[in-house]
């Protein structure tokens, strides 16, 4: 491990104050030894200059998916203060509200298994890759209607049921929206891309559950041993990304303005209720809206797919859970003892609320928050529940996949996507992307192992395995 850092627990591990200058406590990390090998320097600094940043509460935070990001780490989350701290678009991404859903069929493995044109099929109905644009004729009073409302825009519009937004973190969007805050640059993004799936390591994924770890859990959250599900992977597309552009140069005059330090220009950021800090977060919202209705249009698609082709009921395919990774909320946690609203900035962490939450609908409250972690392309994924340790430990936090250790320029240098597809299918595996390079950036071997990053938090008590997913399709973005 790194000088200076050292082990307080079984995968716990602390940077202590005084790490880098001006830390004002301490930062924290959950790693297993089985995995130092892949933490990158970069990254623990980056978490130790989080805890630079004014009004921080009691740690900064990493999951084991942590590795080197844009201002905070990946796999970071950092509670600030009301009063006295920050909000920064460093601490939740260019790809606002990316996030994850799960929904389930009534279908078995030898339905699907080798299935070739059912990935075909949906390949066609779900629009792919950094230019990808949607089919639907979508319009700027529509896309107000997403920025505002969400996932349950697009179930009024008729893409999806009522039941979809049970089964959403926050009901599928955000209240505190403002579309005023969003550039017109940022609208023109948006309106041809909803519905969606984009580029990078957005997937569509057929799977089959292959391992129950806890029976009680699965049967709660509807899954089952040897059922098909499908895993949808998504964000904000380019309506995000430029709201992320246009207010880090506006947050970084309002580090000047508010005399903030910080030990990287890339950690631009505000006071919480200042105006700058309210039309970004307004800004943010928005786009996490768009991106949960965004996925709740691709769900439609997929159950349009799937009903057609294997003549089963659109209401048979119900939602798991969906969950956010990149996002900024105002949430109330147990703080020195008192139940306090607290700003809470997850980049690549997901939420993991325990039992008895208030914000999870009554069916879900015994049990926990579903957890879904997806692996790479060719791995596992996992759901889990979230845990009362979570409460404690991580504001409710936990990771959110498997982490890259190899850069996409290094992937495409060094690895074949026909190769790669070639393996894949050998192991009983369809892959399908528009091109050879969004293969080979989202390759396995780029990532950490899917299994080992889900054994740590499992260990640690912040979220707890109920089961696993294996792969049978792949629709990469």
């Amino acid at each position: 491990m790194l000088d200076g850092v050292r082990q307080t627990g079984v995968n716990e591990w602390e940077v202590p104050v005084g790490y880098v200058p001006g830390m004002r406590v301490p930062g924290k990390f959950f790693l297993s030894e089985s995995l130092a090998s892949t933490l990158e320097p970069g990254a623990i600094q980056q978490l130790a200059n989080v805890a630079t940043m004014p009004g921080i509460i009691r740690h900064s935070l990493a999951m084991p998916d942590i590795h080197w990001g844009y201002g905070f780490p990946i796999g970071g989350v950092a509670a600030f203060s009301l009063d006295e701290g920050v909000i920064s678009p460093g601490g939740v991404g260019f790809d606002i509200n990316c996030g994850v859903r799960l929904l389930t069929t009534p279908l078995e493995k030898k339905d699907v298994s080798g299935r070739s044109d059912l990935i075909e099929e949906l390949f066609r109905a779900v629009p792919t890759g950094v230019g990808g644009k949607s089919s639907l004729r979508m319009s700027s009073r529509n896309l107000d209607g997403m920025m505002i409302k969400g996932a349950s825009w697009a179930v009024d519009a008729g893409y999806g049921t009522k039941r979809d937004l049970i089964r959403c973190e926050d009901g599928g969007y955000m209240k505190q929206a403002d579309s005023h805050a969003v550039s017109a640059k940022a609208k023109q993004r948006g309106v041809p891309q909803g519905g969606t799936l984009g580029s990078g390591n957005h997937f569509l994924e057929m799977q089959v559950v292959s391992e129950i770890f806890d029976p009680c859990a699965a049967q709660v959250f509807g899954i089952r041993l040897g059922q098909i599900c499908c895993m949808i992977h998504c964000g904000s597309r380019g309506l995000g990304h430029q709201v992320c552009t246009d207010h880090l140069k506006l947050l970084e005059s309002a580090t000047k303005k508010y005399h903030i330090t910080l030990p990287d220009r890339q950690l631009a950021c505000a006071p919480i209720m200042s105006p700058e800090g309210k039309d970004y977060f307004g800004a943010m919202a928005a786009s996490a809206n768009y991106a949960w209705a965004n996925r709740q249009i691709i769900t439609h698609s997929v159950r349009q797919v799937l009903a057609k082709m294997f003549r089963i009921d659109y209401e048979d395919m119900p939602l798991v859970y969906d969950v956010a990774h990149n996002v900024a909320k105002i949430e109330e946690h147990g703080v020195d003892g008192k139940r306090v609203k607290v700003c809470i900035h997850r980049k690549g962490a997901t939420r993991a609320f325990g039992p008895e939450s208030c914000e999870l609908p009554d069916e879900l409250k015994k049990i926990g928050q579903p957890v879904i972690i997806p692996g790479s392309m060719g791995t596992s994924s996992f759901v889990l529940r979230g845990t009362k340790t979570a409460m404690e430990k991580t504001f409710g936090s936990t990771c959110h996949g498997a982490g890259r250790i190899m850069s996409r320029t290094q992937a495409k240098k060094n690895l074949s996507g026909k190769e790669i597809m070639a393996n894949l299918l050998k192991a009983g595996i369809i892959v399908r992307a528009h091109s050879d390079n969004a293969i080979a950036d989202e390759a396995p071997e780029v990532y950490k192992p899917s299994d080992e990053v889900v054994k740590v938090v499992h260990d640690v008590g912040i979220s707890r395995l109920v089961a696993r997913l294996s792969p049978l399709g792949v629709i990469k973005g």
